[in-house]
């Protein structure tokens, strides 16, 4: 077996680019054209610095940057050396600035980083933070060959690696390439281990089940210290030679439409994005003229649930700029399985399956019921993404989470895996590593995800995390069915709403939603609040907390924090306006 230095040698003798666009490329309009075998000589005199500064194979280098050349040929420098990389997030908002100083010096002792590559703009954060005792801090600017501008280019001949002081480590495929950390609010988060071989194996299998090609054109947005954005979206490119266009997520964020031009313009044919990226791109496609998508082949939508109406607005947008229904790909993916677990037959589109909730909630069976089911209070039904099968290399079964013992079909129990990408533990987290499995990681374990499903029609169905169901009654109402009723209510922010669990009173679980508003009617959005909870699941809630923009916690990738704003509630921290105003 290989390694990823080897992959990405032979990825660079290509005629594949990088293409950087927005602010990725220095500026709100710009294109900057770099074909991979630029890069690959940048990243080797990048790796010469490195090694020179003391960076040997196995160590651990930390990375701080948005979205830019630098930071692409540093992640790539850091594999040429042997090293692993630990990409850390970005600051979601600037009111997180000390939650977000105090994470990065966590996963920087966490990970035993032997150096820290920052961004200038970024260096002030950390600088006079971290202490004698954390790694040194290096800016991105004054590594070769950013530190001479007059150099920029000069190394995408064919020059041996010696002439630039570039020392080639021994292929090594249980090395590791990344740790990668998961979303989280805890002051000790877990890093995932990821050794080349994991990764090269992912790689290999996601090529296979997507049919990837080299005529295909990547296209993405995504955050490069995201699992999805690292390894899907810039190291499968990078160590396959295939065109890649990569731009910064806030250039999205700031105008979605920009994510459909970008696919236009440069004939993108595989991007990826969360379930609520193709809300604001459907949305986008409504306003927009002019725009071809018919080259549009693969939309992965993954690393949150699936909402089924998000995806029918979206297809239907999309009609009218020549996209085919068939791009939409559902995937089931996490960082302990490296990236993807199941993908779909490409072109076939997503398709949902129809179950009664009633025995969903309460006997964790997935009746199924017509696809044109209409949900009614007589008979509730819910509407699940088939996220297809898993991809080469993987084992999935469902169990039940107690005794293991494995269920029959559309039976709900715990999802576990096993496989070529399985990472072998959480680094220098033991207890943490033997809780995820049931039997040994090294010897044909299972990895237990913490997720429910079930297997439909021969594909893996998800319904949500078990640590954040509510049993209320006797019935299991998940979440995302209280959180997306709320969100369509006018003065309520889309995606800003979370509903948990929690004992009131007498000991008994009782349901609470807490919802970010930006209207002033506060007793009317209450009110709506209380109507659509019960309308939606059949329960109404014990209370509802109602704040401002910004209150709700969330992860370095966007995902909202159950369990931490629960905390916050017990703790009585939360602002409720109707209470102020």
């Amino acid at each position: 077996m290989t390694t990823l230095i080897a992959r990405i040698e032979r990825a660079a003798l290509g005629s594949g680019r990088l293409t950087l666009v927005g602010s990725a490329g220095g500026g709100p309009d710009a294109v900057v054209e770099v074909p991979w075998a630029e890069l690959h000589g940048e990243a080797r005199a990048l790796a010469a610095d490195l090694q020179a500064r003391g960076v040997e194979a196995g160590d651990h280098v930390a990375l701080l940057g948005p979205t830019t050349r630098r930071l692409v040929t540093a992640i790539q420098a850091v594999y040429l050396c042997g090293a692993a990389n630990v990409v850390l997030p970005l600051p979601m908002r600037m009111g997180s600035i000390e939650e977000f100083v105090a994470q990065s010096r966590a996963r920087i002792r966490n990970a035993d980083a032997v150096i820290v590559l920052v961004d200038d703009d970024l260096a002030p954060f950390l600088d006079g933070v971290l202490t004698d005792d954390d790694p040194p801090l290096v800016l991105l600017g004054d590594l070769a060959p950013f530190a001479d501008p007059a150099t920029e280019g000069a190394y995408a001949d064919t020059s041996p690696p010696e002439a630039l002081g570039y020392r080639r480590p021994l292929d090594d495929p249980d090395a590791l390439a990344i740790v990668q950390f998961t979303s989280g609010s805890t002051a000790d988060p877990k890093g995932v281990m990821l050794p080349h071989r994991c990764v090269l194996a992912n790689i290999d299998a996601m090529t296979t089940a997507a049919a990837l090609s080299p005529r295909d054109v990547f296209v993405s947005w995504l955050p490069l210290y995201h699992d999805m954005g690292l390894i899907g979206f810039l190291t499968l490119p990078m160590a396959t030679g295939t065109n890649l266009v990569l731009a910064a997520p806030q250039d999205f964020m700031g105008a979605p439409v920009r994510w459909l031009e970008w696919i236009a313009r440069f004939r993108g044919t595989v991007t990826a994005g969360p379930n609520f990226s193709y809300a604001l791109a459907a949305r986008a496609m409504g306003r927009a003229e002019g725009l071809d998508l018919s080259c549009w082949r693969i939309a992965l939508n993954g690393a949150e649930p699936v909402d089924p109406d998000a995806v029918d607005t979206f297809v239907s947008a999309g009609a009218r700029h020549g996209m085919s229904p068939g791009v939409v790909f559902g995937a089931y993916g996490m960082a302990e399985a490296t990236l993807a677990i199941t993908f779909p037959p490409p072109g076939t589109g997503m398709t949902f399956d129809t179950v009664d909730r009633h025995a969903l909630e309460t006997e964790r069976r997935a009746i199924s019921l017509p696809v044109d089911t209409v949900n009614t209070t007589e008979r509730p039904v819910r509407r699940l993404a088939r996220l297809g099968t898993p991809i080469p290399g993987f084992e999935l079964r469902v169990c039940n989470p107690t005794d293991g013992s494995e269920l029959g079909e559309r039976e709900v129990g715990e999802i576990e895996l096993r496989g070529t990408s399985i990472t072998p533990g959480y680094y220098r987290r033991l207890e943490a590593t033997a809780a995820a499995f049931r039997g040994d990681p090294h010897d044909g374990g299972w990895l237990r995800t913490g997720d429910l499903g079930y297997w439909g029609d021969g594909e893996v169905v998800v319904c949500g995390r078990m640590k954040d169901v509510v049993i209320v009654g006797g019935r299991n109402v998940f979440p995302e069915d209280v959180e997306r009723a709320v969100a369509e209510i006018d003065g309520v922010r889309a995606g800003n709403v979370i509903a948990f669990g929690a004992e009131v009173r007498r000991g008994r679980e009782s349901l609470i939603v807490v919802a970010e508003v930006k209207g002033d009617d506060l007793p009317f959005i209450r009110s709506q609040v209380h109507k659509r909870v019960t309308d939606a699941v059949g329960i109404p809630p014990e209370e509802v907390v109602l704040v401002d923009a910004g209150t709700l916690p969330k992860t370095s990738s966007g995902k909202l924090q159950r369990s931490l704003c629960k905390r916050r509630w017990d703790e009585g921290v939360l602002v409720d306006l109707s209470r102020t105003r």
